[in-house]
């Protein structure tokens, strides 16, 4: 590390040690929707009429619940139904994991952009996580949806570090280091702030630990191997790695040369699941 990415990397985590960098908050329709879906008397009809404040959300859980994905015997016309053919807490992950979108927005177009890409990168590998967990795994889909779009979180707060510090802008290079260096634990530190699950706050710290052992697969291997897959066809560095010697593809029963993206029987099913999510 440079002297450059070392100071910035230490001003960085002084500033989120000191709280002058407030990790991000839950969206409030998010915290309305867990609230909602907690709620021991929650049903479909009282589900959809908290969905009904968020238009942009409550059109995607249509198109979900409308998708190949779950292969309705007729159209889905309304969000109550969509809701009672996704289920409550499925409807709650999804819900939860697409309103994030609006806080991957800047004032900066340099950083504006860079958040989009985030987004994209977490869409993407979220419809490949929910078709692993669905044909891999015992997993639930809708948790793996959800793992994957949250993946990346913690790549928030260093952004918005960014547009404060111009120097940054000025060297995407050390950005992109501190972002593949740092992301993981502070996502972790965001999930952990906003009561996510153990399961699925860990993601973000160990979707890259390819050495990991563990005795079954669990979220954070899903996300790492459709990370992994939604790399296939480009120059990153993932694709040098041995993908043989990462215990991931054992646990989830997959062949490390596998490419998830080009599987005719699956085509489909993760096409419509990142195309859902977009």
């Amino acid at each position: 590390m440079d002297e450059v990415t070392a100071q910035v990397r230490a001003d960085l985590i002084a500033a989120i040690s000191s709280n002058r960098i407030i990790l991000p908050t839950l969206p409030e329709v998010a915290l309305q929707i867990r609230e909602a879906a907690e709620d021991p008397r929650a049903d479909a009809s009282s589900m959809a009429r908290v969905l009904a404040n968020d238009t942009a959300i409550s059109a995607r859980v249509m198109r979900v619940a409308n998708s190949p994905l779950l292969r309705a015997a007729s159209p889905i016309l309304d969000l109550r139904m969509a809701i009672s053919r996704l289920g409550t807490q499925y409807t709650c992950n999804l819900a939860i994991g697409l309103a994030m979108e609006q806080m991957f927005q800047a004032t900066s177009d340099a950083i504006d952009r860079r958040m989009r890409q985030v987004w994209s990168r977490s869409t993407e590998v979220a419809g490949i996580s929910a078709v692993l967990a669905r044909n891999y795994s015992s997993l639930k889909p809708d948790q793996a949806t959800l793992a994957g779009l949250v993946h990346k979180i913690g790549a928030l707060p260093i952004l918005r570090f960014a547009e404060e510090q111009r120097k940054l802008l000025k060297t995407p290079e050390v950005l992109d280091q501190l972002i593949g260096e740092l992301h993981g634990e502070i996502g972790t530190l965001i999930l952990k702030a906003w009561g996510f699950a153990p399961e699925l706050a860990c993601v973000p710290s160990e979707y890259r630990n390819f050495g990991r052992q563990l005795p079954e697969v669990d979220y954070a291997d899903v996300v790492m191997i459709a990370n992994l897959q939604s790399h296939i066809g480009s120059d990153d560095p993932l694709l040098a790695m041995d993908w043989s010697e990462i215990s991931a593809f054992a646990r989830l029963g997959m062949d490390p040369g596998f490419n998830v993206l080009e599987a005719e029987d699956l085509s489909e099913a993760l096409q419509a699941s990142i195309a859902a999510l977009q």
